[in-house]
This record gives C-alpha cells, sequence and structure tokens, in this order.
C-alpha cells in the first residue's frame, strides 16, 4: 500500500483532477498493491508500443485499427455514464454496492480524449468526406458537406467530450462528498444532475456514434444506429462490472458485500440488453431490407460477401444466440466461473461488433482480423482498465453513507 500512496506523474496523467486518497471504512476499503493496476497498464503500454511499430509499417491499417479499439474503450465510459445516471434517477436500490465501480469508469473521458489523437491525425485515411476533390465529385456528399467537413467534427468531438466529462465530474464528486460528509441533500443534488445529464448524454451519443462509426460509410445512414451503439454499450458494461466486481471478489474485496444476488441482478441486466442489442440489430436490417433504398442496402451487402458474411454468421451466432442460450437461466447468472467467462465472451463480442461496423469500409473485398486490430485493442484496453483500477484503489470501493446502502447490503433475488 505505500506504494499506491505516492502519486507519481505517469498516475496524475491518468486522473488528473482526482483528489487525494480518502479514508474509507475498514470494510469497504481496497485491500491490494500496486499490481491490481499496474499490471494492465504495463499490458496496456506494451500493446500500444507495438501498435505504434504497425503505425510506421502501415499507416492505413493502423488508423482504423485503432479507432475500433478506441470507440470501444469509449463505450465502455459511455455505458458507465448512462450506468450511473440511470440508478441515480431511479433510486436504485440493488446496485449501489457495485455502483463505484462505475463511477470509476466516469474519469475516462478526459483520458480517451488525449487518446484520440492518432485518430485526429489519420482523419484523412478514415474518413472519405475529409477529402475535398472527392467531395466536389459526389453530389451526395457535397449535399452533407455542411455537416460533415473537419472544423465542425472537431467542434462537435470536443463538445461531446466536455459534456461527458462535466457531468461525469459532477457525479463522481457528489458520490465521494457523500461518502465524506453525509449531506442529505446530495442524493436529490446527483438526481438533478442525472436528470438533464442523461438527456445530453442520450443525444451527444447518438451524434458521436454518427460521427465517429457511420461516418466512415458517408454514403449510408441509419436512423436507429445510434440506439445500436446505445445497446452494445449498455449491455457491454454491465458485463463490465460483472466482471470487475467478481475480479474485487477475487482479490478478497468486497467479500460479503457484493454478493450472487448482485451478480445475479447484473448477469440479468447483460442478458436482457443482449436481447435487445439483438431486436435492435435485427429491426435495422429488416427495415432497410423492406426499404430496398440502394444507398442503404449496399452497406449490407459489403458485410454479406467477399468472406464478411462469416464475420456476420458468428456476431448473430455469438453474440446473440449463444449468449441468449446461456444466460437464460438462474443457475448460470449465479455462477462465478460462467458468469466470469460469459461477460469476457460478450466484450469481445462487443469489440467484434464494431470490427464488423468498421474494417469492410478499409477491406471490402477481403475479410479477416489484423493483428494490429488486436495489438491496438490490448494495448487501449489495458490503458483504460488500468486507469479504473487505479481510481477504484483511491476511494472507497462502495459509495458510503448512500441512502440505500443497507438495503443493497440485505439484497435478495424473490
Amino acid at each position: 500500500m505505500a506504494i499506491l500512496d505516492k502519486s507519481s506523474f505517469l498516475m496524475q496523467l491518468i486522473d488528473p483532477f482526482a483528489p487525494t486518497r480518502d479514508r474509507a471504512s475498514e470494510e469497504f476499503r481496497f485491500r491490494g498493491d500496486w499490481r491490481a493496476w499496474g499490471i494492465p497498464l504495463l499490458v496496456g503500454g506494451i500493446g500500444l508500443v507495438f501498435s505504434l511499430v504497425g503505425w510506421a509499417v502501415d499507416p492505413h491499417q493502423f488508423y482504423f485499427s485503432y479507432l475500433i479499439g478506441w470507440v470501444f474503450c469509449l463505450s465502455l465510459a459511455i455505458g458507465a455514464l448512462f450506468f450511473v445516471q440511470i440508478q441515480h434517477l431511479t433510486k436504485a436500490r440493488w446496485s449501489v454496492v457495485v455502483r463505484r465501480i462505475g463511477e470509476s469508469m466516469l474519469w475516462a473521458f478526459p483520458l480517451l480524449a488525449v487518446l484520440s489523437i492518432p485518430i485526429l491525425i489519420g482523419m484523412h485515411d478514415l474518413f472519405h468526406w475529409t477529402h475535398a476533390d472527392v467531395v466536389e465529385q459526389d453530389p451526395v456528399l457535397a449535399g452533407k458537406s455542411a455537416y460533415l467537413n473537419v472544423p465542425f467534427f472537431l467542434i462537435r468531438l470536443a463538445f461531446y467530450f466536455l459534456m461527458w466529462s462535466i457531468v461525469g465530474y459532477k457525479l463522481y464528486r457528489l458520490s465521494l462528498e457523500q461518502g465524506r460528509t453525509g449531506d442529505p441533500d446530495i442524493p436529490a443534488r446527483q438526481r438533478k444532475v442525472s436528470a438533464w445529464g442523461l438527456a445530453v448524454t442520450s443525444v451527444t451519443t447518438a451524434f458521436a456514434s454518427y460521427d465517429l462509426l457511420m461516418s466512415l460509410d458517408p454514403h449510408w445512414y441509419s436512423t436507429i444506429f445510434g440506439v445500436y451503439f446505445f445497446a452494445g454499450s449498455f449491455m457491454a458494461i454491465h458485463a463490465s462490472i460483472a466482471l470487475v466486481a467478481m475480479a474485487l471478489l477475487g482479490m478478497n474485496n468486497l467479500r460479503n458485500i457484493v454478493t450472487r444476488e448482485h451478480l445475479q441482478d447484473l448477469g440479468k441486466m447483460t442478458f436482457g440488453f443482449v436481447v435487445f442489442w439483438a431486436y435492435i440489430a435485427f429491426s435495422q436490417y429488416m427495415l432497410i431490407w423492406y426499404g430496398n433504398i440502394p444507398e442503404e442496402t449496399i452497406w449490407y451487402r459489403h458485410r454479406l460477401e467477399h468472406g464478411w458474411e462469416v464475420h456476420s454468421a458468428i456476431l448473430l451466432i455469438a453474440h446473440f444466440i449463444i449468449p441468449f442460450l446461456v444466460l437464460l437461466p438462474r443457475s448460470t447468472k449465479r455462477s462465478i466461473p460462467i458468469l466470469s467467462f460469459m461477460c469476457v465472451w460478450l466484450l469481445v463480442m462487443h469489440w467484434f461488433d464494431f470490427h464488423w461496423l468498421a474494417m469492410p469500409v478499409l477491406h471490402p473485398d477481403e475479410a479477416g482480423v489484423h493483428l494490429l486490430d488486436v495489438v491496438s485493442w490490448i494495448g487501449l484496453l489495458g490503458i483504460f482498465v488500468g486507469s479504473g483500477m487505479y481510481r477504484l484503489a483511491r476511494h472507497s470501493l462502495v459509495p458510503e453513507r448512500a441512502p440505500y446502502l443497507a438495503e443493497s447490503l440485505r439484497f435478495e433475488n424473490t
């Protein structure tokens, strides 16, 4: 713990606004050392170093690989923001003991903003609409140029991160303040921030999904793509929170605090949003198939030929059918080994979903997974996980003095 108490310059870069470590109650404090966050950061750093080598060798491939890994981490942070706000607005009891895990991810937005630099550098390789000569010769892109242009894109991206950071900062600060002071007015303040924050988060998330993923193929459009992105992100955050909770239990943290009852609820939410993701995915496909508009159907054609049809089938089977069958019984959601495996499985499928969305733009005639895809993802995820574990270690693992904490500790599924 001595090493953990000494905040290094690197840690300040990871968590630039964080206050000094507070004194958590003995039962809620983090039990562990620097390895809990140091190992993920080391793995992430190694992954990013290899990614940079790939940048020098094949920059075009690097930009797409990096974008997929970065959007994956961004989706977890956005999912955490939705999760925390919804818990406050619904006055949820069951989730209080795992809410701090979601709150720890709210601080990722400034870090992800810094990590977006390679994407900004590679915009010309990623987005066709940044090519002025192409736009001039393409009436569709010319018609969208008022929205799809570099200055406005950068302004929008800065606005998204500013709003996400502000909402996340307020909610996390209020949670820590509640643990220190027990101010009875704080829950109302948290709900107030969550009320306007949820509206802002919903709109900015939808537009961010359009800008970062849908505009990779600027001729294509889907009116429910933002909901599709949300469904996958919200599924992934429940799987992530469950996975981190089980990892903390394995490190002798949260014993008799997070129980199988809480894990079952996280499993139920994960299962529910696996189904919701599949419903939105099918709805999007069905409406585009039924409409039979060339500008829309061509997007699916690229994903149903030249080997990408195999990826589409894998996504259907591994992202929906298998998780649906495995997580449907009550017993599997209460089994730590099975639930852990399925959470990892679904997070891999969540990344595979983004790969399926983006990579046919770069390789329309040859499906596959490049080594840089995996290395970039592992590098960014390692930094994301390491920074999150570092923040968890700085404060109480549970939002102390929260009004429904006692009920959450006694929670049982009926």
